[in-house]
């Protein structure tokens, strides 16, 4: 079935695809060529801050019975938990980092602080998404099987629900891409071994188990010993200074202080029942939940305004089935689109503004995509092809937009845009050509 709006790939003859696929694999080579100590020294510091932002946020929990403290140290985790998907897990797990030869920074090793199995996640996105980026039914990041974002994809009357579970899935996002490797289509079909399901299904379990006990377990936990100790501490001082000269009774008297009345069996149960650990275990449990739906928000929103506004194109099997490396171009600057932004934005979202650059060169370091960005965008303007950005609200607006209208029957695709004439640089952190332009 062909596009319901023509491609700008059957306006190229295979001479200007050929050509235009040496010039993009001449700006791969030449960054590559370039790599160096500045971009060591860059996914460094992004890895020492995460550390440090994590720290900072755990010690301010620790007195997140105080309002104050909570907000804080809710903020940091949440801005931590993001930088170290978006910018770290992400992009090292693609091999962006690889050139390093670093055993700690390399896709074979690193494991990141979300649900997904670094081996489930690299399968699916790293391979299935990124080598058939937008080739209905077989991209299965098109609608992650649970949506229609797409007007050639078969109405179901389950769609009528994707508003719901759109927000569901916004709100767990990590834990719909753990599972996302599963591939339930190919389990239906039998294309999976038992053992492969079996394996997959460990992996996940294991995984998860992780997360559930570091976030709501661990953690809080902590939270309620340093909590309890700093208060046995405080009571002892007290009674130190009314001069109870025997330690034991000292420190009957901190713990009598801290809670004059015990109904827990043991020293364990007793300490669970006491206020100055059960509050800060539950505030500190919060806090990591409200974390994880924020960065997983976050996640969603990018990832989403990346691959499925307006502007973006997909493609049948046939268009693609003889597909030279320069189409392979082609379709990776169609399937996806830019959100605009400001340096920090482009940080917190792992440099997945350039999301054209990063369906161009998924393995070249994500802070090389702001300075390749003119050079895309030059080569767009002579190849009469569109270059798909806009700000952050209207591409997630675009987005929720179509979500909600191929809930129902029917629909079509919106308009695309023309041939690129816009300026060069967008956003920040880009050479500055608007002036080079200007003069000539």
């Amino acid at each position: 079935m062909p596009s319901l709006i023509e491609s700008p790939l059957t306006r190229l003859t295979p001479e200007q695809i050929e050509e235009l696929g040496r010039e993009f694999d001449a700006i791969h080579d030449q960054v590559k060529a370039e790599l160096g100590e500045r971009d060591r020294k860059y996914i460094t510091s992004m890895i020492e801050m995460h550390r440090r932002m994590v720290v900072l946020a755990r010690v301010l929990l620790f007195a997140s019975r105080y309002k104050p403290a909570w907000i804080a140290g809710t903020t940091m985790l949440s801005l931590a938990k993001i930088l170290e998907n978006m910018e770290i897990g992400h992009n090292v797990m693609h091999g962006q980092w690889d050139w390093m030869n670093d055993p700690y920074i390399n896709s074979t090793t690193w494991d990141w602080d979300s649900a997904s199995t670094a081996e489930a996640w690299k399968h699916s996105h790293n391979y299935v998404h990124h080598t058939y980026t937008n080739i209905r039914g077989k991209d299965r990041d098109l609608g992650y099987e649970i949506m229609r974002i797409d007007p050639h994809q078969k109405w179901n009357p389950i769609y009528l629900f994707q508003p719901v579970y759109n927000i569901l899935l916004a709100l767990q996002f990590e834990w719909g891409v753990a599972v996302h490797d599963l591939d339930f289509e190919a389990i239906r079909k039998g294309q999976k071994s038992k053992e492969q399901i079996r394996r997959e299904l460990k992996g996940m379990a294991r995984k998860g188990r992780q997360q559930i006990t570091k976030d709501y377990v661990v953690f809080p936990v902590i939270s309620g010993l340093v909590s309890t100790g700093v208060e046995l501490a405080l009571a002892a001082a007290r009674s130190a200074q009314e001069r109870k000269s025997r330690p034991r009774r000292m420190l009957e008297g901190a713990w009598n202080k801290v809670s004059p009345t015990t109904s827990g069996d043991g020293v364990l149960g007793q300490l669970i029942e006491h206020r100055s650990f059960r509050q800060p275990f539950r505030t500190t449990l919060t806090a990591d939940l409200t974390a994880n739906v924020v960065r997983n928000v976050w996640s969603y929103a990018i990832i989403f305004c990346g691959h499925f506004p307006d502007q973006t194109y997909t493609f049948s099997p046939e268009e693609t089935a003889e597909e030279t490396r320069g189409a392979y171009y082609v379709r990776q600057l169609l399937g996806a689109a830019n959100i605009e932004g400001s340096p920090l934005f482009h940080v917190i979202s792992g440099n997945l503004g350039y999301q054209v650059e990063h369906h161009l060169f998924p393995d070249m370091p994500s802070t090389r995509y702001g300075e390749i960005a003119p050079k895309v965008r030059e080569i767009c303007e002579r190849y009469e092809l569109p270059y798909n950005s806009g700000p952050f609200h209207q591409q997630l607006w675009m987005v929720q937009r179509t979500i909600l209208r191929l809930a129902f029957p029917g629909g079509r695709a919106r308009p695309k845009p023309g041939p690129y004439h816009g300026p060069r640089v967008r956003g920040s952190g880009e050479r500055e050509e608007l002036e080079l332009r200007a003069a000539a």
